[in-house]
């Protein structure tokens, strides 16, 4: 719960009054799932941790536009409902939901026989946040000279479990061997980085001129949404810390350094374009935040029509 709520459980839809703070609210939305990730869940029978992958999913990319998460929906879905497990999932949603600060504000369970094999569901979340207009972060201030920070990843995400799951089959990997003290399953499900907070705290006191979070396609795909055509992001791949689990799945699965870059975050889960001079404050603000801030790149001037994200 929180601010703006209107109804509890059990209407035919949920109300929401937009906080009175907002002078020109612009709403955005967004929604996502958690992909094949679900099948790792499944195998390991863990539960309660998908649901904040979910909520994870859509309110970061929201944020991204500088919009504060109001209030999540979800969808849950099976072939018979197992209370237990919709209990853990469930449960998983509204922590999310806490930590991003927004309102599990209702949902849909569905039934559908014969649709799911036994012990399996699909999820599916909605995001709805406010920004002023104002307030819009679109990119189209970012010029050549500008810095890119990398905020941290908690690991995976929730992206490129495919691959995930091909590679534990070709080596067939123990999901319960040591991981840096946790089992390699365990750290395989480790739930989506929600950057929430730490953003909207240094947004009033920051000039960050874009933001783009990064799911699947990493940092090569995700960073040129929020480029103007004339540049591109350089950034330096030895200037953060990759978490291990990255390198033993590219040893593992022998993927090459371009697939490892296309698939996978790789360590970086948010990424934050500022000018030259603000770099040093924001990474500050964001660190004092909890955040883990790397400096690993900068932007300049696009040649030709070249990618808009090298790495070097």
């Amino acid at each position: 719960m929180r601010e703006g709520v209107l109804a509890g459980i059990g209407g035919f839809g949920a109300l929401f009054e937009l906080p009175r703070r907002f002078r020109e609210p612009v709403l955005v939305s967004g929604t996502d799932g958690v992909g094949t990730k679900l099948k790792l869940a499944f195998q390991l029978d863990r539960h309660d941790t998908v649901g904040i992958d979910l909520v994870a999913m859509s309110v970061n990319d929201i944020l991204v536009q500088g919009a504060e998460p109001l209030f999540f929906l979800d969808y849950f879905a099976c072939g018979k409902l197992d209370v237990a497990t919709a209990t853990a999932v469930v449960g998983g949603i509204a922590k999310g939901c806490e930590i991003a600060g927004c309102a599990l504000i209702g949902g849909e369970t569905a039934e559908m026989p014969g649709m799911y094999p036994p012990g399996e569901y699909d999820l599916a979340g909605f995001a709805v946040g406010a920004v002023e207009k104002s307030g819009i972060i679109d990119g189209g201030s970012i010029v050549a000279g500008d810095v890119v920070l990398g905020l941290a990843s908690s690991g995976l995400h929730s992206n490129g479990f495919s691959l995930v799951r091909r590679i534990l089959d070709s080596c067939r990997a123990d999901l319960s061997s040591d991981m840096d003290g946790r089992t390699l399953g365990e750290t395989l499900l480790t739930p989506t980085r929600i950057y929430v907070k730490p953003l909207l705290a240094a947004l009033p006191r920051a000039r960050i001129k874009g933001l783009a979070h990064i799911t699947g396609g990493g940092l090569v795909e995700n960073v040129p949404r929020v480029l103007p055509e004339n540049v591109a992001a350089e950034l330096d791949r030895t200037t953060w810390k990759r978490p291990r689990i990255f390198d033993w799945l590219q040893r593992a699965g022998d993927v090459a350094d371009a697939e490892m870059h296309r698939v996978f975050n790789c360590g970086i889960g948010m990424a934050a374009i500022v000018a030259r001079e603000d770099a040093e404050g924001v990474s500050r603000l964001l660190a004092q935040a909890g955040e883990t801030v790397y400096r690993i790149g900068e932007i300049r001037t696009r040649r030709g029509t070249e990618a808009q994200t090298i790495l070097i």
